[in-house]
C-alpha cells in the first residue's frame, strides 16, 4: 500500500475518537467516599465550547508548544486565557448562547496537591453529561459514558505538585446511547455534580453494603470490598453500630472481599413515619492501628410485595407519590440541596410519601435527604421510548447505568425500586434488552423491587407488557383525558385488566397552562382542564384494589425543546406547581385531598388490624 505523504492527523483522521475509547470507567472502578476527607476540585474552571472536537483531534491536552525540530509552533487554544465557569454547573445557562448548545466542550483547571502518604488517589466526579474524557498532565486517564452517574479514575501515578487537569465533556445525541436522540426533557450539558480527590491508603475500603435482610430476627447483611488487598497483612476489617452496641469483625476472603450477619436486638424500623437513621462505620485496621475508616447514617427496613400488595415492613403500603425531574429554572440540573428541600416540601403539602425519579438518576443528595426526611423513592435509568434495543454496547451501557446507580444508593432505605425504563414499545428486541437489565438488578440487589414503567396494549385495552413477568411492580402511564380524550377506555383497562402483581400508575396528568379573559377555562390545555382531569382520574383509580400507588406528572414545570406551543414556550406544563415553584395549580389541592383520603383509610385500617 502506497504510503500517503502529506497525511495530517488531526485533519485527515476521522478514526481520531478511536484513541479515546479505553479504558472506561465504569462501576469496577467506583470507590465509596465514605466520609473520608477529600479535596475539592469545585469552583471556577476553564472553558470554551469546541465543536469540531478539536482538542481530541489535535491533541491539545498535551500543550505541545515546540515541534519535532524545537521550533515553536501557534497553538489554537489557550486554556489559562479562557473564560471561567462553575463547576459544579450546567453550561446551558452560563451565557444565552450556549443555551441550546449540544456538542463536545473542554474544562481545565490548574490544581496543587501536596499530599505525602503513601497510598491512592483518585479523582471523583459526581457526573458530567454525557461522555466525559479525563486527562492529567497531558495523560488520558478514561472514558466515562452516561450523564448522571458518579465514577473514579486513579490519578496515584500522574499527579504533580502543580496539575492541569481537562475534562472533554460531550452531551451530542446519539442512538447508540442511553438516553438516545429523542427525549422530553432538557438535555443539559457540562461537569454539573462536584468533582474531588480521595486520598486512601495502600489497602483501603473500596465499598460497604448494608441493609435489614431479616425484619423478624433484626438481622443485618454487610458486604464489604477491600482495594489494595494484596499488600494487606495481619489485620482486620470492623463493623459497628454504636448505638446498638454492635462491634463484629468481617472474615475476609483471598480476593479481599467479605460478608457478615449480625444480629441488633432494640433495632428501629426505618419508615416514612420514622426515618431512624444509624451512624454505622467500617474501619481497617492493621498493627492496631485505624488504617482506613468509612462512615454512613443507614436507615433499615424490608420492602417485598405479597400478591397485589406492596409491603413496608411487613405491613401494606398505599405510595402517595409524585414523578420529579432534577431541574430549577437557576440551576438547571446542577440542583442544589436547597433545591431538593423545597421539592420534598412541596411533596409533602401534597400529603406524598413518595417520589418517581425521573428519568435518570438524581443527584445522590436526593436519596441522602430522602433517608431524613422519610420519603420513598423510585430511582430509574434512562432507558426511555425508542434506543438502539439491538446493540450489544448500548446494553452494556445500560448495566453499567444501572449498577452505577444501585452501587452509590445501595444503604439508602429511602430507595425502594429500582426501574430499567420508561414507555418503550413491546418489540423482541426491547423485551430481551429490558429483560437483561431487569435480571442484573434482581442479582445486584436481592434487597428491592424491580419496575419499569409500562405503556397500555391500546389495541385490547390492557394492562400488558411480556416484561411483566420479570418485575416486581408494574408501572402503568396512562394519559386519558389529555393525549387521548376517552376515559371510557381508561376505565376499560382498569376493569378489564387482572393483573397478578400491584400496579403504580407511574404517570397521569396534562397541561396546565394559566389562561385568562371570559375564555380562559375553555383554553385547551387551561388549569382547570388540568383540574377536571385530576378529578375524574383520582375518582377511577380509588374504585380498583391492585393499584397500590399513583405518581401524577409532574410536580414543577419543566424545559424540553419539544414543546414550544403557543402556551407552553419550551416548557413541560403538566407540573402541579409551576416551574419557579412559587404557585401551586387547582389539581394540586386534587391531589392533596385525594391522598389526605388514602393516608386516613391506611390508619382506619391498620387500627382495625
Amino acid at each position: 500500500m502506497e504510503t500517503i505523504k502529506n497525511f495530517v492527523d488531526n485533519i485527515h483522521n476521522e478514526s481520531y475518537k478511536d484513541s479515546y475509547a479505553s479504558p472506561c470507567l465504569g462501576t469496577n472502578s467506583y470507590v465509596i467516599p465514605g466520609g473520608r476527607p477529600a479535596q475539592s476540585l469545585d469552583g471556577d474552571w476553564n472553558f470554551s465550547v469546541d465543536m469540531y472536537d478539536n482538542c481530541l483531534r489535535a491533541k491539545w491536552f498535551l500543550e505541545q508548544e515546540v515541534n519535532s525540530e524545537g521550533l515553536r509552533v501557534p497553538l489554537d487554544y489557550g486554556f489559562d486565557d479562557w473564560e471561567e465557569i462553575q463547576v459544579p454547573g450546567v453550561w446551558n445557562l452560563a451565557k444565552p448562547e450556549y443555551f441550546y448548545y449540544e456538542g463536545p466542550v473542554v474544562y481545565s483547571r490548574r490544581f496543587s496537591f501536596k499530599d505525602s502518604t503513601k497510598g491512592h488517589v483518585f479523582l471523583r466526579f459526581g457526573a458530567v453529561s454525557y461522555e466525559a474524557r479525563i486527562f492529567l498532565n497531558g495523560t488520558f486517564l478514561g472514558v466515562h459514558k452516561g450523564g448522571s452517574t458518579p465514577f473514579c479514575v486513579e490519578v496515584t501515578e500522574d499527579l504533580k505538585e502543580d496539575n492541569r487537569l481537562i475534562v472533554v465533556a460531550d452531551n451530542t445525541r446519539r442512538q447508540d446511547q442511553i438516553p438516545s436522540e429523542n427525549t422530553d426533557w432538557f438535555l443539559y450539558g457540562g461537569i454539573y455534580r462536584s468533582v474531588s480527590l480521595l486520598c486512601v491508603p495502600q489497602t483501603y475500603i473500596k465499598d460497604m453494603k448494608v441493609s435489614l435482610s431479616d425484619r423478624k430476627k433484626k438481622e443485618i447483611s454487610v458486604s464489604v470490598a477491600l482495594g489494595g488487598f494484596e499488600d494487606f497483612k495481619d489485620g482486620e476489617v470492623v463493623f459497628s453500630i454504636p448505638e446498638l452496641k454492635v462491634v463484629e469483625v468481617v472474615p475476609l476472603g483471598a480476593d479481599g472481599r467479605g460478608q457478615l450477619t449480625v444480629k441488633a436486638g432494640e433495632l428501629s424500623l426505618w419508615s416514612p413515619e420514622n426515618p431512624k437513621l444509624y451512624e454505622v462505620s467500617l474501619h481497617l485496621r492493621s498493627n492496631n492501628k485505624t488504617q482506613d475508616q468509612v462512615k454512613d447514617r443507614v436507615g433499615f427496613r424490608t420492602v417485598e410485595t405479597r400478591g397485589r400488595e406492596i409491603l413496608l415492613n411487613g405491613e401494606p403500603v398505599f405510595l402517595r407519590g409524585v414523578c420529579l425531574h432534577e431541574e430549577t429554572e437557576d440551576h438547571g440540573k446542577a440542583v442544589t440541596k436547597e433545591d431538593i428541600r423545597q421539592a420534598f416540601d412541596w411533596a409533602k403539602k401534597m400529603n406524598c410519601n413518595f417520589l418517581r425519579l425521573a428519568h435518570y438518576p438524581h443527584t445522590e443528595w436526593v436519596s441522602e435527604l430522602a433517608d431524613e426526611a422519610g420519603l420513598l423513592l423510585w430511582e430509574e435509568i434512562p432507558v426511555y421510548w425508542w434506543i438502539d434495543f439491538a446493540n450489544s454496547r448500548t446494553l452494556e451501557d445500560g448495566k453499567n447505568q444501572l449498577t452505577e446507580m444501585m452501587n452509590r444508593d445501595y444503604n439508602r432505605a429511602s430507595v425502594i425500586i429500582w426501574s430499567v425504563g420508561n414507555e418503550n414499545p413491546d418489540t423482541d428486541e426491547r423485551y430481551h434488552f429490558m429483560k437483561e437489565l431487569a435480571e442484573t438488578a434482581k442479582e445486584f440487589d436481592s434487597s428491592r423491587l424491580v419496575s419499569a414503567a409500562c405503556l397500555v396494549d391500546a389495541v385490547n385495552l390492557r394492562i400488558s407488557d411480556r416484561l411483566e413477568k420479570h418485575l416486581d411492580i408494574i408501572g402503568f402511564n396512562e394519559y386519558y383525558g389529555w393525549y387521548d380524550p376517552d376515559y371510557g377506555k381508561l376505565a376499560d383497562i382498569l376493569d378489564g385488566s387482572k393483573p397478578e402483581k400491584p400496579v403504580v400508575i407511574s404517570e397521569f396528568g396534562g397541561d396546565g397552562y394559566l389562561a385568562s379573559g371570559p375564555e380562559g377555562g375553555k383554553v385547551r390545555g387551561s388549569e382547570e382542564e388540568q383540574k377536571e382531569i385530576y378529578k375524574k382520574q383520582v375518582e377511577m383509580f380509588g374504585k380498583i384494589d391492585y393499584i397500590q400507588g399513583t405518581a401524577p406528572w409532574i410536580l414543577f414545570d419543566y424545559r424540553t425543546p419539544k414543546r414550544l406551543g403557543t402556551y407552553q414556550k419550551g416548557y413541560n406544563i403538566k407540573g402541579l406547581v409551576t416551574a419557579d415553584r412559587m404557585r401551586e395549580k387547582p389539581a394540586f389541592l386534587i391531589m392533596k385531598e385525594y391522598y389526605e383520603e388514602v393516608r386516613k383509610r391506611e390508619q382506619t385500617d391498620g387500627d382495625l388490624a
